[in-house]
């Protein structure tokens, strides 16, 4: 039998907000692991204790802000809407059906003035990881780390050309210590210490947000973004560190620093890390063999040669010639260079069974290596 359903919105019930919130709901699962009284400790001192209006509970700020992140909601007065309707968040935020929510600005406003210039963001997230290393879900054996790029808030036509400093090199100073002991080992004073100035380039600025890099790399779009390093733990991928820097900064140059910030905040016995390709630079490799942790890097392709020219992976050195066998077969009355070799005008595909490249010493005598084929 078919009836009209009667309106019954106006109709008043005895309910209890528990009631209305899944059992198996996230925020519940949240709620049950994370304890973050311990902000109210944090950030005591920058409120007044006895004056002022009173302010947002910053425990049901930094929940709402979790909230944003965890539901995709990227807009806070998005944010705020959702929270008025959706009974789970404000459940998991303390909330009664019947209270008003927040404004919207007192988020960007909180952001912008009393959060600006300091690091409670950073050790709420350190807190959290030691919980998350207290109910055994962290051990920090197995480190994950790879970068994604945010685009900024900037248009990328939008722009001033400046010429600033470039990144400094991840090896510079390992490099320079390693040259000092060196030169301690064969009995020499260590060489005077030289300021080294970065290579300075001309790039784009954006005039909305200075503070962004224009980022220019295959595959990827261009324009102003920010990367996003994340470090995972290997046992249920739970994030342990996470840094920003602009898009233009190369992945490398803040590694090593933030892998010691982790070993020494949350005393990390680091055995293997996993790097996407983008960290695999002469610098990392050797400061992970310095901290005793394997290192696996993500494989990159290489750039396909240019026409006329060979891979230097399709050559073998070998010792007893001092030189460099092709197994595609070419011979060169003169010395070549190894990284790419150049086969002149002759078409790869045309090339005899196997030929040697001879690498001149200087000194040596150099002669035509024989054509074999």
């Amino acid at each position: 039998m078919l009836k009209k359903p009667t309106a019954h919105q106006t109709a008043l019930e005895m309910v209890a907000l528990e009631t209305l919130v899944p059992q198996d709901h996230l925020l519940r699962r949240i709620d049950a692991t994370i304890d973050f009284s311990f902000i109210h400790d944090l950030v005591a001192d920058l409120y007044c204790p006895d004056n002022g209006r009173p302010a947002l509970d910053p425990v049901v700020m930094f929940k709402s802000l979790l909230i944003g992140y965890l539901f995709g909601i990227r807009s806070e007065r998005q944010l705020v809407r959702e929270i008025e309707v959706n009974v789970a968040y404000r459940w998991y935020l303390g909330l009664k059906l019947t209270d008003k929510v927040f404004d919207a600005s007192t988020l960007s406003q909180n952001r912008r003035r009393r959060y600006r210039d300091t690091t409670v963001a950073q050790a709420i997230f350190d807190r959290i990881v030691e919980q998350a290393i207290a109910h055994g879900l962290v051990d920090g054996t197995v480190l994950y780390t790879d970068s994604t790029h945010l685009k900024a808030n900037a248009n990328k036509n939008r722009y001033d050309k400046q010429v600033i400093a470039k990144s400094r090199s991840d090896y510079w100073d390992d490099l320079d210590a390693a040259i000092d002991d060196d030169r301690v080992a064969h009995g020499k004073k260590p060489l005077k210490k030289q300021d080294r100035e970065p290579v300075e380039k001309e790039t784009k600025v954006s005039r909305t947000d200075p503070e962004a890099g224009y980022m220019v790399r295959d595959g990827k779009p261009k324009g102003f973004f920010y990367l996003d390093h994340l470090t995972v733990d290997g046992n249920l991928a739970i994030i342990t560190d996470t840094h920003a820097t602009p898009a233009n900064v190369h992945d490398s140059i803040v590694y090593l620093d933030r892998l010691d910030r982790q070993r020494a905040r949350f005393g990390f016995d680091t055995q293997i890390v996993g790097l996407d390709a983008g960290y695999a630079t002469n610098g990392i490799a050797k400061g992970l063999e310095d901290r005793d942790i394997r290192g696996v890097t993500g494989y990159r392709n290489p750039t396909p040669p240019k026409a006329g020219m060979m891979r230097k992976s399709t050559f073998v050195y070998e010792p007893q010639n001092d030189g460099y066998r092709s197994v595609a077969g070419l011979c060169h009355d003169r010395p070549q260079r190894l990284s790419p070799l150049h086969v002149g005008s002759v078409h790869l595909q045309d090339l005899p069974i196997a030929g040697l490249l001879h690498h001149k010493r200087q000194g040596a005598t150099h002669h035509n290596p024989p054509c074999v084929g």
